[in-house]
């Protein structure tokens, strides 16, 4: 989210030498969501809420936290803030805030034992400004890699990346991207590899190639997870929330070969929070080029620094 959504504030918190935490991206009021998970290892709190049949159709927060499941505590933070703040669901004399979270695993790097917590969740809240966004190893993006098909020693470091798409209407569709792919990320204008597994000689390996080797059979283990959230100022209900998620979810396979698979927790959280003129369909395609931007700069940012190497994983 390069570019300012009113309203909109992203913080982020955690261990840089523990290399784990968690980002949050607070809503204004009146915020409507829609959730899209497509991963078969999914570590989720709330996500439920956000399917449009259900009551609650207010969201006020997203967030995306490191530590697996360990990391969902930290949700109870970013609740805390809200409430004393006087956001949430009103209920009798309480609020009770919606903050839908959505974990990553990374749980190889880093100090054992160093997770997320409802502490690291406040921070978050506290930290949290509206531009610009702090992308590369930070956040939940801090112990996060992909290429993991040869497992983490041959990986590259995952992070944070942010990307706007802007109309001349003034509707603004703005992506957020934490990335923890088992796959490969390819840019999808050139067809090239630009981060993931790598040989020996430190060249890049064909992840998909792998897979049909039958490779992923042999290491099912849900330690991946690639997060998109996508925040628009334009007007769409719960529904259509929904179905922009879905379209906007069309960036992974774009970008991360392979997605979706059995031990990637692959989802994206949308957000409407404002009331430009806007069309579902036309949301989710601008979310899609946003999140394959933002998956690109969060690879880029993040591989400034050495990649992990053989060794640094538990």
């Amino acid at each position: 989210m390069t570019e300012t959504i009113e309203g909109v504030r992203i913080g982020h918190a955690g261990d840089p030498v523990g290399l784990t935490g968690c980002t949050v991206v607070l809503l204004p009021p009146g915020s409507k969501g829609g959730v899209e998970v497509r991963g078969g290892a999914p570590g989720t709190r709330e996500t439920d809420l956000l399917r449009p049949a259900n009551l609650v159709e207010e969201v006020h927060a997203f967030l995306i936290t490191g530590g697996s499941a360990f990391g969902l505590d930290s949700a109870g933070g970013a609740l805390r803030w809200l409430e004393e703040r006087g956001r949430g669901v009103a209920l009798g004399t309480m609020r009770v805030p919606a903050v839908p979270t959505v974990t990553v695993f990374d749980l190889t790097f880093g100090i054992p034992g160093v997770r997320p917590d409802a502490s690291t969740g406040y921070a978050a809240c506290e930290a949290a400004v509206a531009h610009p966004v702090a992308e590369g190893r930070v956040g939940a993006g801090a112990g996060t890699a992909v290429g993991k098909v040869l497992g983490p020693g041959r990986a590259m470091w995952g992070g944070v990346g942010a990307a706007t798409v802007e109309f001349q209407s003034g509707l603004k569709v703005a992506a957020l991207a934490v990335v923890n792919a088992f796959g490969n990320i390819h840019d999808p204008e050139t067809g090239q590899c630009v981060a993931g597994a790598r040989d020996m000689s430190g060249g890049f390996v064909d992840a998909e190639h792998l897979v049909l080797l039958g490779i992923l059979g042999q290491r099912l283990r849900g330690d991946a997870t690639t997060v998109g959230v996508v925040v628009t100022n334009g007007d769409l209900s719960p529904t259509e929330c929904r179905r922009a998620a879905v379209i906007a979810s069309q960036a992974f396979p774009a970008c991360i070969r392979p997605c979706w698979t059995a031990v990637d927790g692959d989802s994206v959280l949308l957000a409407s929070v404002g009331e430009e003129e806007a069309e579902a369909h036309q949301v989710g395609v601008a979310g899609r080029s946003a999140l394959v931007r933002a998956i690109l700069r969060a690879v880029a940012i993040a591989n400034q620094c050495e990649p992990p190497r053989l060794g640094e994983a538990r």
